[in-house]
This record gives structure tokens, C-alpha cells and sequence, in this order.
């Protein structure tokens, strides 16, 4: 029988309300646990040279050293674990640098606490998660260098299934959720989500939904 890996967080946030309720929150969660936290960025880079996490949270705008720049330096450092954005900023250029930086997560701390999890998952696995408030915000960054045209005339390839999976991913729900839905079973979602990427020429969730609220797939 394999047993889920334990997903190992270290969360830096200038508030020390907001990291210890976020703390504790994740450690009631199976599948889950706080390697540390911090606000202070010389102990940030500390703990994770010595913890060596699977994933690093952290608050965008910190009054010592900005989310993005202390991510900068943190990979200097050698930290090569997925970072993931947790802030109040819902602005198109908070987002475009966190998304040039290499951030695979960008979500708002008004999220409920279980898509807030559920994000955290998502990143620790590989995936890239941007809060679904923004998608419309990412869908217009990105409008130049998406090749739409190109990609409706491949909207025909998709089955009517396909494109009610496509509906929901853009609503940023994870394959579970689409999963219990649909009344289908998890593996068939994920072979339908490749089928997606595969017809429209995507790399990833982000961009099929992306694609799903330009084409008015879905609101």
C-alpha cells in the first residue's frame, strides 16, 4: 500500500496572526505539516536551508524585503522548492511579476480555508494554481502572446465531455471535485484534462482555463 507524502511547508508572512492561524489550519490537515514560520527574511533563508521544505508560502508585500525579492534571494541560495503567493493584492502587475518570477501559485488570503488548502496540495504536487478571481486578470496579461485565433479553430476537436471538464476548470476546481461532479471516476478526469492540454496545445490547467474564459466557455 503507498502512503501519500507528507507535504512540508515553511510559510513567511510579515503578520504573525495570519501565519500562525495559516499554521495551524494546516496542521489539522492530513497530508500536511509546518516545517516553519517566519516573518523576518534572514530566518526565512535559515529555516529553509535547514529544513529544506517541499514548498514555501509567502506573503507578497513584507515591509523588511517584498515576497518576490526574498523568493529571488532564496534561490540564489539554492531553495529549489515550488513557491506559492499568498496575499490580499488582487492587481494585474502583482500577479504578472509573481508569474515572471516563477512563482507555480498565486491565491488570495480570502479564499475559503479548504480551497486555500486545496491549492497548497495542487502546487506541492507540480501543479500551477492562480486564484479564480484572477483568471480574467490573467486571461487579459496574457492576451498578446496567446495564439487564440490559431486555437479556436481546434475547439471542434473536443468531445461535448471535454468541453464540460474545460467549464470547470476554469473554475479552478481540483480533478476530485470535477471527479464527484461528474459522477466519474478521478482517473478519467485526468486522462480527459490531458486530452484537452493535448487538442489545444496547453501546458497546463492555468492555460486551459485561461483559454475557457477568452472563448466564453465559461463566465
Amino acid at each position: 500500500m503507498n502512503v501519500a507524502k507528507n507535504i512540508r511547508v515553511v510559510l513567511i508572512d510579515d503578520h504573525a496572526l495570519c501565519r500562525r492561524g495559516l499554521a495551524e489550519l494546516l496542521e489539522r490537515r492530513p497530508g500536511i505539516s509546518v516545517a516553519g514560520f517566519t516573518g523576518d527574511p534572514d530566518e526565512a533563508s535559515r529555516m529553509i536551508a535547514a529544513e529544506n521544505p517541499d514548498l514555501v508560502v509567502l506573503d507578497l508585500r513584507m515591509p523588511q524585503m517584498d515576497g518576490l525579492t526574498l523568493l529571488k534571494r532564496l534561490r540564489e541560495e539554492g531553495c529549489k522548492a515550488p513557491a506559492l503567493i499568498l496575499t490580499m493584492s488582487d492587481a494585474q502587475e502583482d500577479l504578472a511579476r509573481a508569474l515572471r518570477a516563477g512563482v507555480r501559485g498565486y491565491i488570495l488570503k480570502d479564499m475559503e480555508p479548504d480551497d486555500l488548502v486545496d491549492a497548497i496540495q495542487r502546487v506541492a504536487k507540480g501543479e500551477m494554481v492562480v486564484a479564480p478571481a484572477l483568471m480574467l486578470k490573467l486571461a487579459n496579461m496574457l492576451d498578446s502572446t496567446q495564439q487564440s485565433q490559431s486555437r479556436e479553430s481546434l475547439m471542434v476537436s473536443l468531445t461535448e465531455r471535454e468541453r464540460e471538464i474545460l467549464e470547470h476548470l476554469a473554475h479552478g476546481e481540483s480533478n476530485k471535485a470535477i471527479a464527484r461532479k461528474l459522477d466519474i471516476s478521478h482517473d478519467t478526469v485526468k486522462l480527459h484534462v490531458r486530452h484537452i492540454l493535448s487538442k489545444l496545445n496547453l501546458t497546463s490547467r492555468v492555460e486551459a482555463a485561461i483559454f475557457a474564459v477568452e472563448h466564453r466557455i465559461a463566465p
